[in-house]
């Protein structure tokens, strides 16, 4: 069974299971922690555990390859605006620059909340809670994934509308998606395409099975959280209130926050475009001409 939100954003407890402990530090997921457990990679108080089944508190020393476990912190989130080029991974083989290596020196260590091509740029979330992440990448949240694409060729809408139903390409079911045609030019257009799934490179894969290969992929929301007016390669961390809000908490819940802060702008690229209309700003794609009357306007100082 998965943890609800209220399980996995506790600042404090007395006792918790050890891998949870893990992932709260950052580290890694709680079934990776479980796994660092079994291969004999943590030590708590000295001694070699080796069972996952294991409680400890805020007064034990926990080591994980051989590295003193920081203290528990508030749980926080960022939003950063991913530039292309940049790898969502701590280290790749092929050397090229990963985002993790790029961000502000200033900011505690964070894991991405799913991920973004290298091709793709836009908004990316980053936690210092690997408890957090994976909560938020599970499908069952709902989630909408809203994004601005460009792509090669002249728009058929009523080729679009076919993705509402669900497409399977090359054996694999992708979801309903909501696809809006922005704007035509003589040889590409702009569409704003909304997803729940998230599966890997699913635009892309949309987009090249209706005929329109992509030149452009800006990530603009994650849920509830936007892209907003972040620069290319900035970093803003989200008010602990405003987090606890959007995942049906008290702010007490979460601990406290020094958010928001804003670092490491980079000057951004042009050409991205507005946010379309007829999409909700979190939860599932409207229909055309609808309103999301619960959204509120947001002010990307207070994300």
């Amino acid at each position: 069974m998965s943890d609800t939100p209220h399980d996995i954003l506790q600042p404090r407890r007395t006792e918790e299971r050890i891998a949870r402990r893990i992932a709260r530090a950052g580290i890694c997921s709680r079934r990776e922690a479980e796994q660092l457990i079994l291969e004999g990679l943590v030590t708590v108080n000295g001694e070699l555990l080796e069972s996952p089944a294991f409680t400890v508190t805020d007064r034990d020393m926990v080591t994980v390859r051989g590295v003193k476990l920081p203290s528990a912190e508030p749980v926080r989130l960022w939003r950063y605006y991913k530039p292309r080029g940049l790898v969502v991974s701590n280290k790749d083989d092929k050397g090229r620059e990963t985002v993790f290596s790029a961000l502000p020196a200033n900011m505690p260590r964070v894991i991405s909340v799913g991920r973004l091509d290298i091709d793709s740029e836009g908004l990316l979330l980053l936690t210092n809670d690997g408890a957090l992440s994976r909560h938020m990448e599970l499908p069952s949240t709902g989630w909408t994934r809203k994004y601005r694409v460009r792509v090669r060729g002249v728009v058929d809408a009523d080729k679009l509308s076919t993705l509402e139903e669900g497409v399977t390409i090359d054996g694999i079911h992708y979801g309903s998606a909501l696809a809006q045609l922005d704007t035509q030019m003589s040889s590409n257009a702009w569409l704003t395409v909304a997803i729940r799934e998230g599966k890997n490179r699913e635009v892309r894969h949309l987009m090249e099975y209706l005929g329109y290969p992509v030149s452009r992929l800006i990530r603009i929301s994650y849920g509830p959280f936007p892209l907003g007016k972040l620069a290319e390669g900035e970093v803003a961390e989200v008010k602990s209130g405003v987090l606890a809000e959007q995942l049906g908490l008290s702010p007490q819940t979460l601990g406290t926050s020094n958010g928001p802060q804003r670092s490491g702008a980079r000057r951004p690229r042009s050409g991205a475009g507005g946010k379309s209309r007829t999409f909700a700003a979190s939860g599932c794609p409207q229909k055309l001409g609808q309103r999301n009357r619960r959204s509120r306007p947001q002010n990307d100082k207070k994300r």
